[in-house]
């Protein structure tokens, strides 16, 4: 599969629909600073406007979407830090969303939902194993997608 490259607004959210998962993409818009817990510690991942913040939404459908939506407001606009759970953690197999943000960000179904301290790994169901999305200028490069179902929704908040 050839990658696809996609214009990315700073005001809009690229949602790719899966037949199991549902990914949302959003520019981090402006240089900016989050930090990210894990059980190790807390350390700062600066990102540049271009750079993504990937959403992975393990369901379908407008109620997936409005979560994504709101997890990568809350991420973007609140500065909410990225948390990462220990590997044994209950909780990691009732998460809904978990993000993951920077230049590239890889998805696999094979690791454990929000256990992976590395911003470039990102839990997805497996329609998207092996899926990379890239930070480009203006837009997003989709890597690996079987699925040409994707649509830009707002980012924009009032």
């Amino acid at each position: 599969m050839t990658p696809l490259p996609l214009p990315l607004g700073r005001a809009e959210m690229l949602v790719v629909h899966g037949n199991s998962g549902t990914l949302g993409v959003v520019k981090a818009g402006i240089r900016r600073q989050f930090f990210v817990d894990t059980p190790g510690g807390e350390y700062v991942l600066a990102l540049a406007p271009e750079d993504i913040i990937v959403a992975s939404g393990f369901g379908t459908g407008d109620r997936i979407v409005r979560g994504l939506r709101c997890v990568l407001y809350m991420i973007r606009e609140l500065n909410s830090p990225f948390v990462v759970l220990p590997p044994e953690h209950p909780a990691s197999s009732r998460l809904i969303f978990v993000v993951s943000a920077g230049r590239r960000v890889r998805l696999s179904c094979r690791i454990k939902p929000g256990t992976h301290p590395e911003q470039d790994l990102l839990c997805g169901m497996p329609e998207f194993e092996g899926v990379e999305i890239l930070a480009v200028e203006g837009g997003v490069e989709l890597k690996g997608l079987a699925t040409e179902n994707y649509e830009h929704t707002s980012f924009e908040f009032g």
